[in-house]
């Protein structure tokens, strides 16, 4: 009797942890799914583990390179990583590199961008649809700190593998078993021999195989979401549905006893940590017979078969999740934003933004600009220069990525879109700063006789034009790239201090200026872009402001007056 009340106890217990567990799950749900709804386009509150940035989530990108993309230069030169920072509302692996790949691809067909505007603006107007995905990719969820891409490359240094062995020793176990029937001493000696084998070869080859349980985990997860994604009634995404349905198909195979390998709380093959009888019990069976073993290798000629059919729904559901995301996007930026407009690629290129601003300022101050050609800024440093040009690339690649500009208007052409402004010495290659800057722009050049060929139109920004180098040949050599870059398919914006060039060059670019104003012994910037080329000199007053020995200031404002008047230096 008392057995017996101790067993109840037992199992009242356990059906108390388990129904606890359940409740607590279901309460984690139920707060989370509150907050995509009331804390929709509030700030992302989100660590990134080192490298993670810089090296997994561009895996997807990496893996769909084509031409005409967002180069390196660029990105970095627009500190693009702390806008993608800024914008990444996604919830899983597949967005999370979907969107960065997005980013780093400005799409040239307007009807292309027309069909995500549409698919974008209906999961900002439908908040049901939109959370009932939303849930579905927070169970998809990441892999951790490595891309799924990495995992499916390293799974090929496993070679091939064959379960012929595993089969022949369930073999010796069978005739070991048969033996018995003649000579049960002779039956068992046997049996132990081969289970003892059995167990030693498994903890090897099990070893072997953990490290790429994480990939088929997250493979069965990415099939879970395609199948539960293509049953929803959504018809905006009726393609992407469909997709993520024949992908599934395709591959029921793998999902169909996948338990076998990956029931095991341990993360891989082996011994379960789990207490629960059932699942000791599956580990011995496991390590006697190979079964997950067998398994593996079944997936894994599943997996090396259907890679493109995997590749296909990260694609499906990081689009999906885009279009979510830059509706969230635009709910953080509170109504300041507008859909860009493009014009005729037949017509002369153009563009025109009113009240542009960088999205990672916290009160950014707006300014406009109306082109037909090349611009020439000039001014003093931090006076607003760097800036301003960093906003108007940005808002060029948000018009042609994610349809959604930081400005109150945006009406231009279609880009491609390329700049040099942030360079340093590399001292991997050996490249002084100099050289960094000529192959640089160089790389600009051989764009814009591609794009000439293509009949397409460039857009490119260059931040003081070969700064690394001395005055005079800096001038002339400068006068000629921005000449060459001066031509029909191309928008050139280059800052400068050079002012010489605003005289050089005024036939074939407008001047425009941002300016400083010293105020009652200090410095006042107001980021405003002015038409015409600088016309203040307060560089060496700025010298005075910020504590400098007045003899030195005044000496060098002499120094700076006799040059302009004569032309020369005196010492």
């Amino acid at each position: 009797m008392e057995y017996w009340v101790l067993v109840g106890v037992i199992l009242l217990f356990i059906t108390f942890v388990m129904l606890n567990g359940y409740l607590d799950s279901k309460r984690a749900q139920k707060k989370f799914i509150k907050k995509l709804y009331t804390q929709y386009g509030a700030a992302i509150d989100r660590e990134y583990k080192t490298g993670e940035l810089e090296q997994h989530i561009p895996m997807y990108y990496k893996k769909h390179e084509q031409p005409h993309q967002i180069d390196d230069i660029t990105w970095n030169d627009l500190n693009m990583d702390e806008v993608y920072r800024r914008m990444n509302y996604s919830h899983s692996m597949a967005g999370d590199e979907y969107l960065y790949y997005r980013l780093r691809t400005p799409i040239q067909d307007e009807e292309e961008l027309e069909e995500f505007e549409k698919q974008v603006l209906f999961f900002t107007q439908n908040d049901k649809d939109r959370v009932e995905l939303q849930i579905h990719f927070a169970e998809l969820g990441r892999m951790g700190k490595y891309s799924l891409y990495e995992y499916l490359e390293y799974l090929e240094t496993l070679g091939e593998r064959s379960s012929f062995k595993y089969y022949l020793a369930i073999l010796f176990i069978i005739i070991s078993l048969a033996v018995m029937f003649y000579s049960v001493s002779i039956g068992i000696c046997i049996l132990l021999v081969v289970l003892s084998r059995n167990m030693i070869n498994y903890y090897k080859e099990q070893k072997e195989i953990d490290p790429y349980i994480t990939s088929f985990r997250y493979i069965t997860r990415l099939l879970d979401a395609a199948s539960a994604i293509s049953k929803l009634p959504i018809d905006i995404i009726a393609k992407e549905r469909e997709e993520l349905l024949s992908c599934y198909k395709s591959m029921g195979s793998f999902r169909r006893n996948s338990f076998i390998v990956l029931s095991n709380a341990s993360g891989g093959a082996g011994m379960s940590t789990s207490s629960n009888p059932l699942d000791i019990i599956l580990d011995y069976v496991r390590m006697i017979f190979y079964l997950d073993l067998i398994k593996f290798n079944q997936m894994l000629g599943i997996v090396r078969s259907h890679i493109s059919e995997i590749d296909r729904i990260v694609t499906s559901i990081g689009e999906i999740e885009t279009m979510v995301v830059v509706g969230e996007y635009r709910a953080s930026l509170e109504g300041d934003y507008c859909i860009p407009e493009f014009i005729d690629d037949n017509l002369p290129h153009s563009l025109n933004i009113e009240q542009l601003y960088h999205p990672l300022l916290n009160e950014p101050v707006k300014n406009n600009i109306e082109v037909k050609r090349g611009v020439l800024i000039t001014g003093s440093n931090a006076s607003g220069k760097s800036t301003f040009l960093r906003a108007t690339a940005l808002n060029a690649i948000f018009a042609q990525t994610i349809h959604t500009c930081t400005a109150a208007v945006y009406k231009g052409s279609v880009f491609r879109i390329y700049s040099s402004m942030s360079l340093k010495d590399d001292l991997v290659s050996g490249d002084s700063y100099y050289m960094a800057e000529v192959k640089s722009i160089r790389r600009i050049l051989n764009e814009v006789k591609e794009a000439q060929k293509d009949k397409k139109h460039v857009l490119c920004f260059v931040d003081e034009v070969l700064r690394g180098t001395n005055t005079v040949e800096r001038i002339a050599a400068s006068t000629q790239i921005l000449k060459a870059l001066a031509i029909d398919n191309v928008i050139c914006f280059a800052a400068t201090h050079d002012l010489e060039l605003t005289k050089l060059l005024n036939e074939v670019y407008d001047n425009y200026h941002f300016e400083e104003e010293i105020v009652e012994e200090d410095i006042f910037f107001p980021y405003k872009i002015q038409k015409g080329p600088a016309v203040s000199r307060n560089a060496i007053a700025l010298l005075k402001v910020l504590g400098y020995n007045e003899e030195l200031v005044s000496d060098a404002e002499a120094m700076a007056e006799n040059f302009l008047s004569t032309g020369k230096w005196n010492k």
